[in-house]
């Protein structure tokens, strides 16, 4: 694909010198002697490199990268300038210049610079519909399980959704900030971290999709007879070494006189390995104080067992409380979507079950499942 470059300099004999060497590097040439002319020519087709001088009569080159950027910020914008003018090359830089180069242009300056103008095009642009299409994806899949009568509740969140979506659509952009940097600065480092950055969004909004598909499959109850302590033990087992790698403390409170029960232990286990999760992520926040969650089993009463998970995190709001469980809430922030607490609740509600938060800011938090047995066996 042949790239359009405007060269925009006021002496005749520069323009048709570098007009040349820019068409011999293989680019279509336009060319324009003021900036007032450039800006018309600008407002007429799109022009993805512009060349301009800095020192011209009238609008200067500055005046002309100011308008530039504000009309048509993805052009990229390739300063010329004297060795004398170096602090204004620099302010040039602070106004969205890609890059500059200085007269008198030494062999094949012009040529490396409208090559990296055109990879950081390339990179943006395909960063650019990366992003668009990941978003586009998670908003179908979102609609299609907005049609799904399991999934109304999903209709009442579409604005938590949109907002996870921009989560990960800010952090792409913040890596292409970087990978563009790197690419003007050469700087190895810096592709690497804006690539890992890029990497890590595209594998968070592809989880967030999974995990849509995942809480709107059917879900299957199997009671079993079973220890109701059993989940609970297993959970504990599982989280305390990446508790003791948040500085938490993940303590089990067992009510041993507790009787089998006819329950599901793997639909319990999902329930509390969620909850469990959150309440670490939640003491992670708190910058004093004993960090510590409580993983808890009681007699529910009435052929019941009832579970709690008690953290000493920053608590929850009240206002927020009533809709937790039906929103993508999140105590994980931007690391989050919320999806767990929903997953939970529906899981809860499948076991004929009840699930209910206590907090208060600055007070932690209790999730309190109860779930009932169809008999108590001996």
């Amino acid at each position: 694909m042949q790239h359009t470059v405007l060269l925009v300099d006021d002496e005749e004999g520069i323009r048709t010198v570098l007009s040349l060497a820019i068409a011999d590097a293989g680019y279509e040439v336009l060319t324009a002697q003021t900036g007032a002319q450039a800006l018309e020519m600008l407002g007429k087709r799109e022009i993805p490199l512009i060349v301009t001088d800095i020192r011209m009569p009238g609008m200067d080159g500055l005046e002309l990268l100011k308008r530039i950027r504000k009309e048509w910020p993805d052009s990229e914008v390739i300063m010329i300038t004297g060795h004398g003018d170096m602090d204004v090359a620099i302010e040039s830089l602070r106004l969205g210049a890609g890059d500059f180069i200085t007269k008198p242009l030494h062999e094949n300056a012009l040529e490396i610079s409208l090559k990296r103008a055109v990879e950081k095009i390339s990179i943006r642009d395909q960063l650019r519909e990366y992003t668009e299409n990941l978003e586009h994806l998670v908003l179908e899949k979102s609609k299609e399980l907005v049609e799904a009568e399991r999934m109304a509740a999903v209709g009442q969140t579409v604005a938590s959704m949109s907002h996870a979506i921009k989560n990960v659509a800010g952090g792409l952009e913040g890596g292409m900030f970087v990978i563009e940097k790197g690419l003007e600065l050469e700087n190895r480092e810096y592709l690497r971290q804006g690539w890992e950055m890029v990497r890590r969004d595209v594998e968070r909004i592809k989880n967030l999709s999974m995990e849509l598909l995942d809480y709107a499959k059917p879900v299957t109850i199997t009671p079993v007879d079973a220890d109701p302590n059993g989940p609970a033990r297993q959970v504990h087992d599982l989280m305390a070494k990446q508790a003791e790698n948040c500085g938490v403390r993940l303590v089990l409170d067992l009510d041993e006189s507790l009787p089998s029960m006819r329950i599901d232990p793997n639909a319990i286990h999902q329930c509390l390995t969620n909850l469990v999760s959150n309440a670490i992520d939640a003491c992670q926040d708190r910058l004093e104080g004993e960090k510590k969650v409580v993983i808890r089993t009681l007699d529910g009463g009435g052929m019941a067992v009832r579970y709690e998970v008690a953290d000493t995190g920053h608590g929850i709001a009240p206002e927020i409380l009533t809709r937790i469980f039906n929103s993508f809430f999140t105590t994980k922030g931007s690391r989050g979507t919320g999806i767990g607490l929903m997953a939970t609740k529906k899981l809860v509600k499948e076991m004929g079950g009840a699930i209910m938060a206590n907090s208060g800011i600055g007070q932690g938090a209790t999730f309190t499942i109860t779930i009932p047995t169809a008999h108590v066996t001996t």
